[in-house]
């Protein structure tokens, strides 16, 4: 066994603990969770800090659970929110936790045997439990007052949008939540982000009330970006770990395109590489910074753990086609869908294919039919230039003609002003 809390430690992962945990993980196996709300089909990398806390935890010898909130997922936590979370029905909840099963099994091994990983779905102790039942076995062993110090109600009894009754008993469910895996499962340790510390003592506190049992918590920093800016987000919006919502390649681009800062840090967090080998990166970045030889490691590794080692291949090679000397061999081995993929975000300009049959010059299809230029005339000046690329070859003539024979995968011809300024058009 290795010390757990250790290893969030020095990897810069580490909150909050509660007294004697760590010396309750160095005794042996310990079996301990942490929860993920099904508000979405897939996780997204926002997920990934617990995610890696929970392999942290099954490779130091412990036996993890991941709690999917079948549950609780139809109710909605206050923490760290500022409004109140819209309620989902039960189809949507159930499409939900197939969806993020099938994406926690990629980074856990799951099985009953030994530290094995075990899903866990708290609608199943909460489906046949009515109101009564709650208020009598759970609500009386805490008090109001209690609730009413949590940081979290606090912050929203202050704001403008309140706290309503549903949200406000979300501690109390969640500490059921401790208290039944505890009770059933020997969990001890209760896991999350420290927006959570909360309701996790409060699961503490219902299992010594209730049955005078002893429990224990850990939580980890919450991410946030060098440039203050929020983790996870990019302008297009989240960066999901399904790859029909967030291609391999954007994922990938995501981690690439960090900041020095965020990835001397990440690296440690997102990564399963030793301090050794961390050390060495980071001396061999700061060495040749525009080599971003950090970053291509973050990259490389995360993108391989989510996706897999060809995905990784896939996301390379676009990158090269985008930014490098890759080839249209490459380009032609993607379908229509991998290609709006990758270049979402450009701009894009529909022509007849009708049309283009006829032939085209370029200045007219750059200027006319497309708005890559804003006139024939700039269109010229820059082709004289040589900054104009078609398809990767150099425009060396306003006056070269362009038809369908010049279609990619018969529908698109890909446009570069300089090196970095790419435009797509596409013949329907």
């Amino acid at each position: 066994m290795t010390n757990f809390v250790e290893e969030l430690r020095w990897r810069g992962m580490l909150q909050d603990i509660m007294p004697g945990t760590e010396d309750k993980l160095n005794e042996g196996m310990t079996s301990g969770y942490i929860g993920f709300d099904p508000t979405a089909d897939s996780l997204h990398v926002g997920h990934l800090t617990q995610i890696m806390t929970l392999i942290h935890f099954q490779r130091a010898g412990h036996k993890p659970y991941a709690l999917v909130g079948g549950a609780t997922g139809m109710v909605g936590d206050p923490s760290g929110k500022s409004d109140e979370r819209n309620l989902q029905t039960e189809a949507i909840v159930e499409h939900n936790l197939a969806g993020m099963k099938k994406q926690l099994s990629k980074f856990l091994t799951f099985e009953a045997a030994g530290n094995g990983a075990v899903m866990v779905n708290n609608n199943d102790w909460f489906k046949d439990m009515n109101l009564f039942t709650f208020i009598r076995d759970v609500g009386k062993h805490i008090t109001v007052n209690y609730m009413m110090a949590k940081d979290s109600v606090k912050r929203r009894l202050e704001g403008d949008s309140g706290l309503s009754f549903t949200e406000f008993c979300y501690q109390l469910i969640q500490g059921y939540d401790f208290y039944y895996l505890w009770k059933h499962h020997n969990c001890l340790v209760q896991m999350g982000g420290s927006d959570q510390w909360g309701n996790i003592v409060t699961g503490t506190e219902l299992i010594r009330r209730k049955d005078g049992g002893t429990a224990f918590a850990v939580t980890t920093n919450l991410i946030k970006k060098a440039d203050g800016t929020k983790f996870g987000k990019t302008e297009s919006g989240a960066v999901w770990l399904d790859p029909a919502k967030t291609s391999p390649y954007k994922f990938y681009q995501f981690w690439l395109n960090a900041s020095d800062d965020d990835t001397k840090k990440w690296i440690r967090i997102f990564t399963l590489k030793s301090r050794e080998e961390i050390e060495s990166l980071e001396t061999e970045h700061d060495t040749a910074p525009h080599l971003r030889v950090l970053q291509k490691a973050l990259a490389e590794d995360i993108t391989i753990r989510t996706h897999s080692v060809e995905a990784l291949e896939t996301a390379i090679k676009t990158s090269e086609f985008l930014f490098g000397n890759g080839s249209l061999a490459f380009f032609k081995t993607l379908n229509d869908t991998q290609v709006l993929e990758i270049f979402e975000g450009i701009p894009q300009f529909e022509i007849s294919k009708s049309e283009l049959e006829q032939g085209i010059d370029a200045a007219t299809l750059l200027a006319e039919k497309s708005s890559v230029f804003a006139s024939k005339g700039e269109a010229k000046k820059l082709i004289q230039g040589g900054g104009v690329s078609v398809n990767k070859e150099k425009v060396g003539d306003a006056q070269a003609v362009f038809n369908t024979e010049n279609l990619l995968n018969d529908q698109f011809i890909i446009v570069q002003k300089g090196k970095k300024n790419y435009y797509l058009i596409i013949a329907r």
